[in-house]
């Protein structure tokens, strides 16, 4: 009996260790995961868009596709298509996903930009984002938005984001 007690007592102390040595380990493995993304980061510079109008007469809004060369902190391209929607009294509405292929502060790799835009008389919106799982590359995990600036008739952006 004496036996049986000793050994279940080792058998607890051997337990509590090794669930110890457990949640110590998982712990800094997590925190080596957040620690490893860089958080709130900012890219920023310019863009030319060459936009192609698509022919589709059965279609009750218009389709193009986007050729775009990104310079500054980004450097590449995008290509996309567009849909878009005006009617009157001058509210409009598009959405577009864009492939970008090239790197971001020096990081190179592809990510997807979904973009969807509203406008009206009174108001407007414009928000796009990277689809979350989208990243390759040195670019995996990427997470971010991007803001589009247009200032006499150039594009500007600034890119935030997390790697």
């Amino acid at each position: 009996m004496l036996c049986s007690q000793g050994s279940n007592a080792m058998l607890k102390i051997v337990s509590s260790l090794f669930i110890m040595i457990l949640f110590v380990y998982s712990g800094s493995t997590y925190a080596q995961q957040v620690n490893h993304k860089e958080a709130n980061m900012t890219a920023t510079g310019s863009f030319e868009v060459n936009i192609e109008p698509q022919r589709d007469t059965e279609a009750p809004a218009g389709r193009m596709i986007l050729h775009k060369t990104y310079s500054g902190d980004l450097v590449g391209s995008g290509i996309g298509q567009m849909l878009s929607k005006r009617v009157e009294g001058g509210a409009a509405a598009y959405a577009a996903i864009e492939e970008f292929s090239g790197s971001v502060s020096g990081k190179q790799g592809t990510f997807t930009l979904i973009h969807s835009g509203f406008m009206s008389p009174q108001e407007q919106t414009l928000t796009i984002y990277v689809l979350p799982g989208s990243g390759t590359g040195e670019l995996a995990g990427l997470s971010g938005t991007l803001d589009i600036i247009q200032e006499d008739g150039k594009h500007n952006y600034v890119f935030h984001f997390e790697l």
